[in-house]
C-alpha cells in the first residue's frame, strides 16, 4: 500500500468516528430532525465560507456543475434527515448498524454512473453486510420504522457518495463541500417554509443544544465532509462506503460508553454487527490481494 493511500484511508477513518460520533449528538439534540439538520448545514455553510474567504479559495465554477453540488447538497440534507430521524425513532446503535447496507447500493450505483461492469466481488460483501443486517431486523423488531428509516438513509448515502467521487476527479473538496451545503440549507428552507415548519422553538433550544449543533456543524460535518471527498482522489467509492461500515461498529462503543444500558443490544445484535466488520475487512483484504498480483504480473 503506497504512503497517500495509507494517508488517506488514516483520514477515512478518522472521518468514520466522527460520523459515529453525530449519531450520540443527534441522541442528545432535542431538535426534531429536520430542524436539527437545517441548523447543521447552516452552521457548516457558514464555516466554509470564512474559510473560503481565509484561504482565497475561488467558488467559480459555472453554473451548471454548481447546480449539479446544490442538487447533490438536497440529497445529502435528505440523508443527514432520515438518519437523525431513525436515531430519534430507534437507537444510535440499530441506526448505525442499519447504515452498513449503503455498500449494496453502492454497488449498483457506481457501476450505472460509472458505466463500468458490477464486480461480483462487491455484490458478495453487500450481500453480507445485508446478511448481517437481516439478524439485526430480526433481533430488533420493535425498531422496523427505524430500521426502514435508517435502509433509506444508506441509499441516500450511497448516491451521493457515488456522485462525489465523480466531483472529486475535477473539483476541489472545499468547493464541492460549500456548494453541497448551500444545496442543502436552500433545500430544507424551502420544505420548512412550504409546510410551515419554522417556530420560535427552532430558534431558542436549550443552550446545550448549541454546543452540541456547534460541534455537529464545524468537525464533524465542514471538517469531514471536506476530507470525505478529498479522499475519494485516492480510495474508489466502494471502499469509502465499505469504511464507512465501520461508522456502526465506532458509533455503538461511543453510545454504549455514554447512554450505558440504554443502547444494550442482545448478543445476536453484536453478531450482524460482526458480520458487517467481516465484510468491511474481508473487502479490504481481497483488494490488497489483488493490487499485490497485479505488481507481480506487472514485473514479471
Amino acid at each position: 500500500m503506497h504512503s497517500s493511500e495509507l494517508r488517506g484511508h488514516l483520514r477515512l477513518h478518522f472521518v468514520v468516528f466522527l460520523w459515529g460520533f453525530t449519531a450520540i449528538l443527534g441522541q442528545l439534540i432535542s431538535l426534531p430532525a429536520t430542524q436539527l439538520v437545517w441548523h447543521r448545514m447552516l452552521i457548516a455553510l457558514a464555516g466554509l465560507l470564512v474559510w473560503v474567504k481565509f484561504k482565497n479559495i475561488d467558488l467559480s465554477i459555472g453554473w451548471k456543475p454548481a447546480l449539479q453540488m446544490i442538487v447533490t447538497g438536497g440529497i445529502t440534507a435528505a440523508h443527514w434527515i432520515t438518519f437523525f430521524h431513525a436515531v430519534k425513532i430507534s437507537n444510535v446503535s440499530i441506526t448505525l448498524a442499519c447504515m452498513s447496507s449503503g455498500a449494496l447500493f453502492v454497488s449498483f450505483i457506481e457501476p450505472i454512473i460509472y458505466k463500468r461492469r458490477i464486480v461480483l466481488s462487491e455484490i458478495f460483501f453487500g450481500l453480507l453486510t445485508i446478511i448481517g443486517i437481516s439478524v439485526i431486523f430480526q433481533v430488533a423488531g420493535g425498531y422496523r420504522m427505524g430500521i426502514i428509516v435508517a435502509l433509506i438513509s444508506a441509499a441516500l448515502a450511497a448516491l451521493f457518495a457515488v456522485i462525489n467521487g465523480v466531483f472529486a476527479k475535477t473539483y476541489r473538496p472545499t468547493v464541492v463541500t460549500t456548494y453541497e451545503m448551500l444545496g442543502g440549507v436552500l433545500a430544507i428552507t424551502i420544505y420548512l417554509g412550504l409546510t410551515a415548519g419554522f417556530d420560535p422553538t427552532m430558534f431558542s433550544p436549550p443552550a446545550i443544544d448549541w454546543l452540541y449543533l456547534g460541534i455537529l456543524g464545524t468537525v464533524c460535518t465542514a471538517y469531514a465532509f471536506i476530507v470525505s471527498v478529498d479522499v475519494t482522489k485516492i480510495l474508489n467509492p466502494y471502499t469509502v462506503v465499505l469504511t464507512i461500515n465501520m461508522e456502526p461498529i465506532y458509533g455503538i462503543i461511543l453510545a454504549f460508553i455514554i447512554f450505558g444500558d440504554a443502547e444494550k443490544m442482545t448478543p445476536s445484535f453484536y453478531l450482524g454487527a460482526s458480520v458487517i466488520l467481516a465484510a468491511v475487512f474481508g473487502n479490504a483484504l481481497l483488494r490488497k490481494w489483488q493490487k499485490r498480483k497485479v505488481v507481480k504480473r506487472d514485473h514479471s
